[in-house]
């Protein structure tokens, strides 16, 4: 695990659905150490991304969901790299939505569990802003890739297609109040946050049903 680290790119660009477009900035996550990584969320611009690989074999391009601007840049990368695409088949409705003529390579499930420099990610299958919703949970870097499952201040959105909040209720509830405390949450949008400080609003919310 020696120079295993976590590091952090922002990329703009739209996210359409429902018939509407909002400009967005979206988190980029890079998982490893000198030699090889894991990106989380291949969003916009596959030659930012590429040039923050610097050159390290890129394992695995892991798409927490598949709105588009989680997504719309992952076939380009993965052609520069030749890493694979990773989704949830729960979530494969919205991906035909912007990539209709490729599909992922792999497929992501609960408990799975991908390795990178050493390091262990295990999936967490978080439903209810996008049917297939993932979050990666890394207990020795005590950190959670939630994607819009959960930012800083709050829970995703569930008010468009394919989202369901009391799924999403249950998801909060149930796979990540429960990790640890001091858990890093990195985002898919917006600031880190931790477990510690989400979980007593959430709680309210969740008692109250929002």
């Amino acid at each position: 695990m020696a120079g295993v680290r976590i590091e952090h790119l922002v990329t703009s660009g739209t996210f359409s659905l429902d018939g509407g477009t909002w400009d967005v900035d979206n988190n980029v996550w890079i998982i490893g150490d000198d030699d090889e990584v894991i990106v989380v969320d291949a969003a916009h611009d596959a030659e930012a991304i590429a040039r923050a690989l610097g050159g390290r074999t890129l394992r695995a391009i892991v798409c927490t969901h598949a709105h588009d601007d989680h997504i719309d840049a992952a076939p380009e990368l993965a052609a520069r790299t030749g890493a694979p695409i990773l989704l949830h088949p729960d979530d494969l409705p919205l991906w035909k939505q912007t990539h209709p003529d490729r599909a992922p390579d792999g497929e992501l499930a609960d408990g799975q569990v991908l390795v990178v420099a050493g390091v262990e990610l295990a999936v967490l299958h978080t439903p209810g802003h996008a049917p297939g919703a993932v979050g990666l949970y890394a207990p020795a870097l005590a950190a959670l890739f939630s994607g819009d499952t959960l930012f800083a201040g709050g829970p995703g959105a569930t008010g468009r297609s394919y989202s369901d909040f009391p799924t999403l209720v249950d998801s909060l509830r149930d796979r990540l109040l429960t990790l640890p405390g001091d858990t890093v949450v990195h985002t898919g949008h917006g600031e880190r946050t931790t477990i510690a400080a989400e979980a007593p609003h959430l709680e309210e919310w969740i008692d109250r049903g929002f």
